[in-house]
């Protein structure tokens, strides 16, 4: 299970629409097992409706403040412009473990984003449920 509070699930879907129509991408970040209570936003290196891929001198800074705020990486969420909230082929490719949660935000239908969250184990995909708490 993912828990985040609402003011950062609307912070994540707020990028997600910033960068629209091109495709949003970021870290979530915790300090207990399966609760994200930071984003890290990235600048999408692809630059593409899509596909994403991270900057890596982004990446780095957030890993850097991660361990120095004692936070562990909780997820890695990125936008679908046009298709479902739903881990493409190549999203399961690029999975980096299966003890993060693939955080998927769809715009298909940018007045209602939809966000779920996956879990990723070489081929295999499970939903997680999402608990969004008030902040």
């Amino acid at each position: 299970m993912l828990r985040l509070s609402q003011e950062l699930s609307e912070q994540v879907i707020a990028h997600c629409r910033h960068c629209y129509p091109k495709e949003a991408c970021g870290y979530l970040a915790g300090r207990a097992e399966g609760a994200a209570e930071q984003a890290y936003p990235m600048t999408n290196a692809e630059d593409s409706p899509i596909g994403y891929r991270m900057d890596p001198k982004e990446q780095l800074q957030a890993e850097t403040l991660m361990r120095q705020r004692g936070q562990r990486m909780a997820g890695i969420y990125h936008s679908h412009t046009a298709s479902d909230a739903y881990p493409s082929s190549v999203d399961v490719s690029l999975a980096i473990s299966p003890d993060v949660s693939y955080v998927l935000v769809s715009l298909k239908d940018l007045a209602r984003p939809v966000l779920r969250s996956f879990r990723i184990d070489g081929p295999q995909i499970t939903e997680e449920p999402v608990t969004v708490a008030e902040s």
